[in-house]
């Protein structure tokens, strides 16, 4: 489909959904309780399947597999158990969680990683938030933005992602930043605060093309902070757009906005948005390819056979991503944001993508991809999915309230 037509189609789309009547978002509200209502059944199938000593991290012909604490998705899990727990009340989430946290609570000490805020915020994050017991989690959550905090270079003015090459910094770090903003306002002091608008300045500078792609990994001299290289580890070769980290960079960028009220985010975010929305290979379903450029890959690239595989938790990202963004834009633009967001959400929990209650190990989403060039994860579920998926569906029913 033309660029320049389906914005069209989706605006007017857009103007339609936000001028339905009340009835009709009533149905949307049942849709969106019955699927997190199934969720909370899912999640315990997934308690019963998993390890008590470990995280769930995926399901894989017919066998789960779970990650010790310091894997970076450890947090997802107890964070979706929270999210459930908020949007039910089930008091055996609750419990499930904190059993999860106290494994968890070592990862505090932990500097040899940049995930720190996937691990510590998505789960004690959301512990203190539903819960309200600050006591119980600001030292946990202080002290792991001061690990978190080590990894940052001041000569690159960003944080170190992995341990080798020289310096690589990765677009996924931008979601580790709301850990830090988070630890600012838990302790005043402003140094978290000011690192996280340091790296989310050079992320904008370096990581972006001029189209409003990003590049997987920028690799930094440590000794000039000159850059060596830009590459994509996990998507399709170097210059294309890996899926899942254009939606880092949005969901990044828009919470960057929100801790920060810097209209310089909001702006940035809203032409990443333009460019994976309106991109020529995103699917009609709005659910899109493991990388952008994937369905254009010559029939004899080692990928040819992957090109066509979905990946559900770029959707999931970007529509808890667009569900926020339609908040800090207006008319027009924040009615085709919430509704291609509503339409992501629409078609995730279809039959397609939501798996049925008992099967999928437990997992809530069939059909992501985490690293299709290391052939790992490929088009299994993804503990980060569900999480995404769940808080997206919740912002939702918050949103059309």
């Amino acid at each position: 489909m033309n660029q320049s037509i389906r914005v069209f189609v989706w605006l007017i789309f857009s103007w339609a959904y936000l001028s339905t009547a009340q009835s009709q978002e009533k149905l949307a509200m049942d849709r969106i309780d019955k699927q997190l209502d199934n969720a909370v059944e899912q999640i315990k199938v997934l308690a019963e399947r998993s390890a008590e000593n470990m995280l769930p991290k995926t399901y894989e012909k017919g066998k789960n597999f779970d990650s010790e604490t310091g894997w970076w998705t450890s947090g997802f899990y107890p964070g979706t158990l929270l999210y459930l727990y908020e949007h039910s009340g089930d008091k055996e989430l609750l419990e499930l969680a904190k059993q999860k946290l106290t494994l968890l609570e070592k990862e505090k000490f932990n500097t040899t990683t940049h995930d720190l805020g996937f691990m510590l915020y998505c789960s004690f994050g959301n512990a203190m938030r539903i819960t309200g017991d600050t006591a119980a989690y600001k030292e946990i959550l202080i002290k792991g933005a001061e690990s978190l905090a080590t990894r940052y270079s001041p000569i690159t003015k960003s944080i170190r992602s992995w341990d080798f090459d020289n310096f690589p910094v990765i677009i996924d770090n931008m979601m580790n930043l709301e850990f830090l903003n988070s630890a600012t306002r838990l302790s005043g002091d402003r140094k978290f605060y000011d690192i996280s608008v340091t790296h989310a300045n050079t992320t904008m500078k370096n990581h972006y093309r001029k189209d409003f792609s990003c590049y997987h990994v920028v690799d930094y001299n440590p000794e000039t902070g000159d850059i060596i290289k830009k590459k994509t580890n996990q998507g399709a070769f170097d210059e294309s757009a890996w899926a899942r980290g254009q939606a880092w960079g949005l969901y990044g960028y828009v919470m960057m906005y929100r801790d920060t009220k810097d209209k310089k985010y909001l702006s940035f975010a809203k032409k990443i948005a333009k460019y994976m929305l309106t991109h020529p290979n995103m699917p009609d379903d709005l659910i899109a390819y493991w990388d952008y450029d994937a369905p254009d890959l010559p029939e004899d690239s080692r990928y040819a056979k992957y090109r066509h595989f979905r990946d559900a938790s770029t959707a999931a990202i970007t529509a808890s991503a667009l569900i926020e963004l339609s908040d800090m834009v207006k008319g027009r633009l924040s009615r085709y944001y919430l509704k291609t967001a509503e339409t992501m959400l629409y078609n995730l929990s279809n039959p397609t993508y939501t798996a049925e209650l008992g099967t999928n190990g437990g997992f809530l989403l069939k059909h992501s991809v985490g690293s299709i060039p290391h052939n790992s994860e490929v088009d299994v579920p993804l503990t980060y999915a569900d999480y995404y998926y769940v808080e997206a569906l919740l912002r939702y029913k918050k949103r059309i309230k």
